[in-house]
């Protein structure tokens, strides 16, 4: 038996959202690393902040409004994809400008922190320590092994061509751009999800019509 259609469904629940619990998680990592590693007078300290708060609200704002517009539901959920997007931008400029690496995705050291499932900063921060020691206990290896600096190493494969120790803001930096591929990935599927949704169902102009027809056909 059909559930009956109401005329404002469920609607919220965007704590439970994969994307949301992403997003807050890159929110709370994006103030830290902002006042940590950029001035507080730049104007990109405050928009990067700025970008990674849209991201949040706009996928909260979006659920919230899906009850009765899935056309707004839906632009709230792109502008938050677009945010996020223009905060990838701000990670990699910060890299790119401080002849920092980008990381592959398949690189062990982000191998790692993916497998760490991290969830807060706290669990961020522990791994930014473990991955320091390891890549500081691989370079004392390297130097016992062959007495060259570090210069005249080469990096072993799966080390990645990057420097021997990085600092941790080039790792906090690699980690966000990690959980930015991982949030965008789930936007994408929600913003599909709910577009597929409004092509079947319509909106809630549409919504009002069956619901009615229906308390017309039946009485009740």
């Amino acid at each position: 038996m059909n559930e009956k259609e109401t005329l404002i469904p469920k609607h919220g629940g965007y704590r439970k959202l994969k994307s949301f619990q992403v997003a807050q998680l890159l929110y709370d990592v994006t103030v830290r690393f902002c006042d940590r590693y950029i001035g507080k007078r730049s104007r990109t300290h405050d928009q990067m902040v700025q970008a990674a708060r849209s991201g949040v609200q706009n996928i909260a704002e979006g659920s919230q409004a899906s009850g009765t517009s899935k056309k707004s539901e839906i632009k709230l959920t792109n502008v938050a994809r677009a945010s996020l997007e223009e905060l990838r931008l701000d990670y990699e400029d910060f890299l790119r400008q401080r002849d920092l690496p980008q990381l592959e995705p398949n690189h062990p050291a982000l191998m790692r922190f993916k497998a760490k499932r991290c969830s807060s900063l706290e669990v961020m921060r522990i791994w930014v320590e473990d991955e320091q020691a390891l890549m500081k206990a691989m370079d004392k290896q390297r130097r016992a092994r062959t007495g060259k600096d570090n210069d005249q190493v080469s990096v072993p494969v799966g080390a990645g061509p990057c420097q021997i120790v990085l600092p941790s803001s080039a790792l906090v930096a690699n980690a966000a751009l990690s959980l930015l591929n991982l949030c965008c990935y789930f936007l994408d599927r929600q913003i599909a999800a709910q577009a597929k949704s409004f092509e079947n169902e319509g909106g809630f102009t549409e919504r009002m019509y069956r619901v009615r027809s229906a308390v017309k056909k039946t009485g009740k």
